[in-house]
């Protein structure tokens, strides 16, 4: 049973920072894709940023040169550095992991982050 726990989220004022972790549960090796989807009230959830096991990163127009995603195998961890925050970067944040070989897609449950103005 895979397992996506993810930590570090929390009310922040604008221009300001936030780390987010996601700690899967045994080796990360197994997904093709991680990262992290974002879904603000009454709106769809959106990609924000992936990375591919080789290191190949993704990011939504909206956050790129602001926010930056990277993993650490060792601890079985992928993070989300936000600087620059602004007030509508405030949603719900999931991490997301695919296993392609299985056709699997696995969430976490997710932590809000709130950007105050």
């Amino acid at each position: 049973q895979v397992q996506l726990v993810e930590s570090g989220g929390g009310l922040v004022q604008a221009g300001g920072s936030l780390r987010l972790s996601c700690a899967a549960s045994g080796s990360i090796f197994r997904f093709n894709v991680m990262g992290w989807y974002r879904q603000a009230p009454g709106k769809q959830r959106d990609l924000v940023a992936v990375i591919t096991n080789g290191g190949r990163t993704t990011y939504a127009d909206s956050v790129e040169g602001r926010f930056t995603l990277s993993r650490d195998n060792a601890k079985n961890t992928v993070y989300l550095q936000m600087n620059s925050l602004k007030p509508e970067d405030t949603a719900v944040y999931y991490c997301h992991a695919r296993q392609g070989y299985y056709d699997k897609d696995y969430w976490g449950e997710g932590t809000l982050v709130t950007v105050s103005s």
